[in-house]
Formats: structure tokens, C-alpha cells, sequence
């Protein structure tokens, strides 16, 4: 079976039909998205689609990328390119199989093949009953396209899997950012061509397709025993970094017909187990993957970029600037999608207000601790800012995350006589906070953005108002949360007491009466009572 020119990924169309098609059909006007049941599978399809159009029909320059986003290729004409890499993807057979070890792995023991998912428990948590996340039995049999994808959403992710288990190129739990449609009707191809870059800005010599530069599976691995085979950007061409497999890994496929547990569907080849061996590529430090965003300390210029990862209670908006924002000054580098769109918005007029989706496993090591899947806005910024406006935001993120913090000290300390003592998760807190106040951060955003393109800053009235919203959210957050410990008379005075601590944080700290001596903000009638 070869995943270039046969039916093995689920497409479905406007009229909400689903079908299973060859790769090729990405580029038909009613099929508008993958039809897929997990949502770390429907991210590493996008990655699948994406790297597929990068490396074997990236347009040569804008004109040439517009003319395809308003006018797809035909199935027929994407067919004929891919079918120049149709070698390398082949998935069971004789010869290299797509992300799969060179050798045979025959000496290693038999896996289940739902350990090849991230958020599969591992041989204790099994033991333990903590398998919160997939449940023993549902993916003890996979369809063999469901074991691919399920092998390649491991690879690109990959987290730290014990000794010799290595990482992904971006390092464990990594998150992608993509440049995706605001309209609901949008086809799957305006989906994937927003993310596929232009060979004007993006200048790479021409790929070899067979010698392992591009596909690491297609050659033997040079290893010394006991260590992996080290890998840095300068060894490979550019392209490699869309099909980087750090995991020696061998699919077992049985020809058996199955209804994948996974998927629902019927198949007529079946995978229950893979083995493994330790000790496969090792990527080293300094590579920049087009679909991830990156910070490093702007002090420390000698020190490689990290990518950004999930993290515990979530993406929020207090993140945005270093997903969509690059500044060397600030030590930030938005995915090379983004930059290229902002580009191309300035060279072509595009007319078009996409989202910028971000998806990924926030990984405790080896322990998956959540999937995060969400959207924020993109506004069209001109290079030339980007450093005033990151400043900027970074100063209305700071003193947001101020009234946070004080915020959930006041609560701790309306809930208990000794707060310091306390123990537990107090995350939905944060999660509420940021919930209620993204509309206005964006608000903020919006109005820096135009003022600075202007010259200027932040208006007095449009301070005042951010400011006042941010206060008002803290306290009704304050509010919600420390009137559910109201019931004796000593929590009462507690919970005044806490209230007023809570309004003169509010009121009194050094960045907030920083920010209203900047923007000459006064308080107001009552406003010292906490009602805005």
C-alpha cells in the first residue's frame, strides 16, 4: 500500500458526506476539512498535507501562490507532482516504509499498538488504573491507515519516552501554529495553502528525494552503540525538517479485515502491534520548523532558540505576541507560515482576516497532561512595528498578570485563616480570568496596533477603559469565588477584609500606578469600593 496515490485519509465535503480518498483530493472545491475522530490525528494530517505541498509543489513566488489559493490545481496535476516522491511512501512491502526504521526490528518484542499513542498509558499507569485518557481496550486494533497516522503523529511530536526514546526535532509536546480561515465555508485547500510557503521566501536548493536528506527512512542509520545518530540542520536539505522521525519504530500489519477501533471503519489490512529499539536520530540544537514558533534570550544570542510548547492550564492570550509576533530585540520568532503571510498581505493586498490556530500536548515529560486546540486573532502588522508593538503588549500583559496573581492570593486568603498552608489546584481560577478578559486584551491589542502604525500610542480614553474592564473582571472573579466561603461570621470579615487587600492591589501596585500616571487616569466616584 502507498499513502501517495491511494485512498487512505477520510475527507469530508460540504453536504457533510465522507469519503475516503488518495491524498490528491485536496484540492477539490467541496471537500472542506479531514474527517478524523482524534484531534492530535486532524493536526498531524495538516502537517502531512502541508509538508507533502511544501516539498514537491511549493510556488516559485506570490503571484504564483495567489493564483493557486484563488484557483486550486487539479487532482490530476497534484497527483502527477506527487508521484515524484510516491518512492517514499510506501507503507508495508518490501523496501524503506514511510517513518518507519530501515531495518526490520525482527529481535524486538511485540507492542500494542495503542502504545503508539501519546496519550496512551504506559505499562504502570495500566497497572495503577490511571489511564484517564484512553481506556485499556479501545485502540487494541488499528486499521493500517489509522497505525500511520497514529506513527506519524509520534514522530513529529515526540516526547521524552525513557532511554534512548528520543525526541521530536522540536522537542517534546511542540505547538504548531497555522495561518487558518475565519469563513466557516472555507475548503480544506485554503487550509492548507495559507501554510505552504513561497520558494522566494523561502530559498532552498533543489531537494534529492532519494539519498535521505529529505526522508530519513529511506537510508540505514549510522549508529554507534549505545548513542543515536546525531542529526543538525546543516546535515539535511530544509525539507527534512516536515518528515524528521526521531523513533525507531516497525509496523506489524496483519492481512486481516478490521473495524479499526480508532477510526469505526473497515480495513482490510490490520496492525495490533509494532516493536521498537532505542537510540534513532537525535536532532541536535538550532533548527527553525516553519509550522512552530520560537523565543530565546535576547541577552544570550550565542544560545539556540527553544520552541514554544503547551503548557499546564493552557494557551492564553498572555502567550499571543510570541505566537504571531518575530523581534530579535525581544527574542521571539513567530512559525515562518506566519511571517510569510504577513508578507504576502503586504504584497498582494490580501483581502482576506484568517485566525491563527494553535494546537498540541502539553507534556509533563513522558506524561500527556491535556490536548490544547484553540484560535486567536491575526492583525495585519508591517514588520517595522513589531518591536514597539510587542513592548507595548508586554505591558499590558504584565500588569494583567499582576491583577491575576492578586487575584488568587485575596481568594486563598477569603477562603483560609493560614492561605501559605493551602493545598490543590486553583487553575480554573486562572482559566476563568483569562476566559473573561481575552475580549478586551484583544480590544487593547487592536487599538496599539493602529496607534503606533500611527506614530502614537494608546489614547487616554482607551487606557482608561482596558485598565477599568481588567479591574472590574478581578473583582467579580473575586467576588464569585470568595462568596462561596461566606456561612460564619469570621469568614465574613475575612472575606471584606481580603476584598479591600484585593481593590487596593488594584489601585496601588507599582506598574498599575505606573500605567494611570502615564495615561493621567484618575479614579472615579466609588471606584475605591471596587464599582467601576
Amino acid at each position: 500500500m502507498n499513502i501517495i496515490n491511494q485512498p487512505w485519509l477520510p475527507f469530508r465535503f460540504r453536504d457533510g458526506e465522507i469519503k475516503t480518498l488518495p491524498i490528491s483530493a485536496i484540492s477539490h472545491p467541496d471537500i472542506i476539512d479531514f474527517s478524523l475522530n482524534r484531534a492530535d490525528f486532524k493536526g498531524a494530517a495538516y502537517q502531512f498535507a502541508i509538508g507533502l505541498l511544501q516539498t514537491i509543489f511549493a510556488p516559485e513566488d506570490e503571484d504564483e501562490w495567489e493564483e493557486y489559493f484563488e484557483t486550486p490545481p487539479s487532482s490530476k496535476k497534484l497527483q502527477s507532482a506527487f508521484d515524484k516522491v510516491a518512492h517514499a511512501f510506501n507503507i508495508m512491502g518490501d523496501g524503506p516504509l514511510f517513518m518507519q526504521d530501515f531495518s526490520t526490528l525482527e529481535e524486538q518484542k511485540n507492542i500494542p499498538i495503542a502504545q503508539l499513542l501519546i496519550d496512551a498509558p504506559g505499562e504502570n499507569g495500566i497497572k495503577q488504573n490511571t489511564d484517564h485518557f484512553i481506556k485499556q481496550g479501545i485502540a487494541d486494533v488499528m486499521s493500517l491507515e489509522m497505525a500511520v497516522l497514529a506513527l506519524f503523529t509520534l514522530q513529529i511530536n515526540a516526547p521524552s519516552g525513557g532511554k534512548g526514546h528520543l525526541v521530536s526535532l522540536r522537542g517534546g509536546g511542540p505547538l504548531t501554529t497555522l495561518v487558518y480561515p475565519a469563513e466557516e465555508n472555507s475548503t480544506l485547500w485554503q487550509k492548507l495553502w495559507l501554510n505552504v510557503i513561497n520558494r522566494e521566501f523561502w530559498e532552498y536548493d533543489e531537494p534529492n528525494f532519494d539519498d535521505g536528506s529529505v526522508f530519513p527512512w529511506l537510508i540505514p542509520l549510522n549508529l554507534k552503540e549505545g548513542k543515536g545518530e546525531k542529526v543538525s540542520p546543516d546535515d539535511v536539505h530544509p525539507l527534512y525538517m516536515y518528515w524528521a522521525m526521531p523513533r525507531r519504530i516497525r509496523l506489524k500489519v496483519e492481512n486481516k479485515s478490521v473495524t479499526c477501533q480508532i477510526s469505526d471503519m473497515k480495513s482490510n489490512f490490520s496492525v495490533r502491534y509494532y516493536v521498537t529499539k532505542n537510540y534513532g536520530l537525535d536532532y541536535q540544537e538550532g533548527w527553525l520548523h516553519p509550522l512552530t514558533p520560537y523565543y530565546w534570550d535576547p541577552k544570550k544570542p550565542e544560545m539556540f532558540p527553544n520552541s514554544i510548547k503547551g503548557r499546564q492550564g493552557g494557551i492564553h492570550y498572555n502567550l499571543w505576541d510570541r505566537l504571531f509576533l518575530s523581534s530579535n530585540e525581544n527574542g521571539q520568532k513567530s512559525a515562518t507560515v506566519v511571517s510569510h503571510y504577513l508578507k504576502l498581505y503586504q504584497l498582494l493586498e490580501f483581502t482576506r482576516k484568517p485566525r491563527l490556530l494553535i494546537f498540541g500536548y502539553d507534556m509533563d515529560n513522558m506524561k500527556p497532561r491535556g490536548w490544547y486546540n484553540l484560535e486567536m486573532p491575526i492583525f495585519h502588522v508591517k514588520d517595522e512595528y513589531n518591536n514597539k508593538i510587542i513592548n507595548e503588549i508586554k505591558i499590558i500583559q504584565k500588569l494583567t498578570i499582576d491583577c491575576l496573581k492578586s487575584v488568587k492570593e485575596q481568594v486563598k486568603k477569603a477562603w483560609f485563616s493560614s492561605p501559605k498552608d493551602m493545598k490543590g489546584d486553583i487553575s480554573f481560577i486562572d482559566l476563568t480570568f483569562w476566559q473573561r478578559s481575552e475580549n478586551i486584551f484583544f480590544e487593547v491589542v487592536q487599538n496599539i496596533i493602529v496607534q503606533i502604525q500611527k506614530n502614537d500610542f494608546l489614547t487616554h480614553e482607551q487606557a482608561k477603559k482596558w485598565l477599568n474592564s481588567i479591574r472590574k473582571i478581578s473583582i467579580s472573579i473575586f467576588d464569585e469565588y470568595a462568596l462561596s466561603a461566606l456561612g460564619t461570621q469570621k469568614s465574613v470579615s475575612g472575606c471584606i477584609k481580603a476584598r479591600n487587600g484585593l481593590i487596593k492591589d488594584l489601585y496601588s501596585n507599582k506598574r498599575i500606578k505606573k500605567f494611570t500616571e502615564d495615561f493621567k487616569i484618575t479614579k472615579e466616584n466609588g471606584e475605591q469600593y471596587g464599582i467601576l
